[in-house]
């Protein structure tokens, strides 16, 4: 049988990540033109990504911001915001 061989070595705190986590930060554009718009409904266009798809992106994002004013509806594979 195969001894273990590792080494433990104590550290004063953890790093911090050096890559961006992938996803909804990709997104974070479309809401924040959104939000700096007078605009209260727009329709997302050109983003090459299936609707439902895009929609479970920015809710998402929407939820990590705590951004509770901004609806999210899709439409006949059209993604929506708006300002409520």
């Amino acid at each position: 049988m195969h001894e273990l061989r590792f080494k433990v070595t104590p550290v004063e705190e953890k790093p911090t990540r050096k890559y961006k986590q992938k996803g909804t930060r990709k997104y974070a554009p479309i809401i924040d033109s959104f939000l700096e718009s007078e605009h209260k409904l727009v329709k997302v266009e050109n983003t090459e990504k299936e609707a439902n798809y895009l929609y479970t992106q920015l809710k998402r994002l929407c939820k990590e911001r705590g951004l509770d004013s901004v609806k999210l509806t899709v439409v006949n594979k059209e993604v929506y915001l708006e300002k409520e």
